[in-house]
């Protein structure tokens, strides 16, 4: 017999990047009363990782939950980056319904379609908070007319188009239900939760059901399933049966250990769960997302959505340049597999596969912010490994021919730089398809059909161009026939031809043929890119020269050298910058560019057999 939960809501919030999601269930966690009097919280408590605590952007989806008028309230904070949507989509399918925070400025944007495309598909009801309601920009009832157009766009029922709307400050913590009136505190936005979002239901007396959507990892216990119960209840040392819906032959038998729920940012050990409940379970090694825990008499996987397929790929492999295992503490083939293949463990938008060689692993991911997350991540930990160019995953079509992926980029710019942008993405085969004025008539916003490869290298130079003012989001879109060739770089590189350390004097004479990436003292060897030129041809140059020491005296014998100094690359603008023929060499100390092949008449040879 179906029956409700009414002591429990579990909602997801959703949104584009820098809505104030997280700041929103910093708040919501406050005024609940989770902290104590006096205690000291962190600003966006729910960004854990250390990566993303840097980056000020949520990575992985976590789980909280508050208590309101004797109501639990399981709340879900998701990523807002199109890189990490495998998040969104799997976390969907815990809860009963979603808040869209919409930015009151910005207004909707790429990614607030793509989460609410999401949200619709599985017929979730959707509570819309526009937030920042405080900017002196906001224009808050502009906002809700494009996302009442957004809903009808993605042909959503009238009870979704019928949704209510909250305003707020998630800064200051306050929320209205009118947004002429500013409110006091959150408490209309958990009331709309209470009326709005449905309990959830399930069949208590029925047979054990919990799919897992996440999967968390410890050191200590191993793989933690989290998932919500749909049918049945889930007890300590209960024997239950692991099942999946894409895998009718998967059936292992095996026994809960320890069950946790959620309370404000703890989880707290528990001896059963009833339907509805969010729950962790521990203690089962063989446990992935997708994975339905039944009771054994009768093993029914509840369906589970394919997430959506990786568009870009990178070939990690082993450092072999003159200066490999100096500073990792991880370095052979063992040891990049083991960590590649443990990442699968909990990032289900990842594809990790063996080549040729032993050597090196092709890994996918839904884009360049994704693999870069990965690889920060692994250098910090001490792996040292190099990584080629990002290149994205052909398909071929029922005709024969070849399709690439093609992100929709929309584009924020102050208008005196809008022809600059139009002219570099038509270069990299991006198509216009919109444009119109933002602001007050001071900022254009242009919306583009680009091929996901032409966006690869791009932020750099897109930051250059419009000095820092412009915003730029993407969003995947389909596959389409391939656009043809583009070239990545007009600038080549500086290559250093001998092995040694970098002196003042060579790079004194260097630095005429263009900008350089080191500064005295480094390290550097054969073939490796030390700088850009201005030309459009690598240049071969000596930063090791020195001196020489005569008897005769000349007149600018005592001027000092003056350097510029170095453009020193962060991980990303190195992987935007490196060539098809070079690598990134990653230590938990430098990242270095090389080229793939260091000895120069090889290189010249294999140039000259293209």
């Amino acid at each position: 017999m179906i029956q409700k939960r009414e002591d429990i809501r579990n909602i997801a919030i959703i949104a584009h990047v820098d809505h104030g999601k997280t700041t929103l269930v910093d708040e919501l966690l406050k005024q609940s009363g989770v902290f104590r009097e006096g205690q000291e919280v962190v600003e966006r408590v729910m960004d854990s990782g250390d990566i993303e605590r840097e980056r000020g952007i949520t990575i992985l989806s976590k789980n909280t939950a508050v208590t309101y008028k004797n109501t639990k309230i399981n709340i879900i904070d998701t990523p807002g980056h199109a890189d990490f949507g495998g998040e969104v989509e799997r976390v969907l399918k815990m809860v009963n319904g979603v808040i869209l925070v919409v930015d009151a400025f910005e207004g909707a944007m790429p990614q607030t379609k793509f989460v609410l495309r999401k949200a619709l598909e599985l017929k979730l009801p959707v509570i819309v908070c526009i937030n920042k309601i405080d900017r002196p920009e906001a224009r808050p009832d502009e906002v809700v007319d494009e996302v009442l157009e957004l809903f009808l766009e993605l042909d959503a029922d009238d009870s979704q188009l019928d949704c209510p709307f909250v305003y707020a400050s998630a800064k200051s913590g306050v929320a209205s239900l009118d947004s002429d009136k500013p409110g006091t505190s959150m408490e209309p936005l958990f009331e709309t939760i209470l009326d709005y979002i449905p309990a959830p239901e399930g069949d208590p007396d029925a047979g054990t059901q919990v799919l897992i959507s996440t999967i968390d990892y410890n050191e200590y216990v191993g793989r933690i399933g989290v998932g919500k119960v749909d049918n049945g209840t889930i007890r300590v040392n209960q024997d239950v049966v692991l099942c999946n819906h894409h895998e009718p032959d998967k059936q292992i038998h095996v026994k809960v250990s320890k069950l946790y729920e959620f309370d404000g940012l703890n989880k707290v050990e528990v001896k059963e769960a009833g339907i509805g409940s969010i729950v962790a379970v521990s203690g089962i090694s063989d446990i992935h997302i997708g994975d339905t825990l039944c009771s054994p008499e009768d093993p029914r996987p509840i369906p589970f959505q394919k997430i959506s397929e990786p568009t870009i790929a990178m070939n990690f492999m082993v450092n072999d340049s003159p200066l490999a295992g100096q500073e990792g503490k991880y370095v052979t083939s063992r040891h990049i597999r083991d960590r590649l293949f443990r990442e699968l463990n909990t990032d289900v938008s990842l594809r990790v596969e063996e080549t040729d060689t032993t050597d090196c692993f092709k890994v996918s991911g839904r884009g360049e912010l994704h693999l870069s997350v990965l690889i920060e991540s692994m250098r910090r930990e001490g792996y040292e490994f190099a990584v080629s160019k990002a290149e994205v995953l052909y398909r071929t079509d029922e005709n024969g021919k070849r399709t690439e992926p093609m992100e929709l980029c929309y584009i924020d710019v102050p208008n005196e730089y809008a022809g600059a942008v139009i002219e570099k993405l038509g270069q990299r085969k991006g198509e216009l398809i919109n444009m119109g004025a933002l602001s007050g008539g001071t900022y254009t916003r242009l919306e583009f059909s680009i091929p996901a490869r032409g966006l690869i290298g791009y932020r750099g130079e897109f930051l250059t161009d419009t000095k820092g003012n412009g915003i730029m989001n993407t969003v995947f879109d389909c596959y389409a026939p391939f656009k043809g060739d583009i070239q990545y770089r007009k600038q080549g590189s500086l290559i250093a031809f001998e092995a040694g350390e970098a002196i003042t004097y060579g790079l004194f004479n260097a630095q005429e043929r263009g900008a350089l990436f080191i500064g005295p003292g480094e390290k550097v060897y054969a073939g490796m890119v030390v700088g850009q030129t201005g030309r459009s041809e690598d240049i071969e140059i000596n930063v090791c020269r020195k001196k020489q020491l005569t008897n005769t005296r000349s007149s600018s014998a005592d001027e000092a050298l003056r350097l510029t100094p170095p453009r020193i690359l962060s991980l990303e603008q190195a992987l935007d910058f490196i060539d098809t023929d070079e690598l990134l060499e990653v230590t938990p100390k430098s990242l270095r560019i090389r080229k793939k092949i260091l000895d120069p008449t090889l290189r010249k040879r294999a140039a000259m057999r293209k």
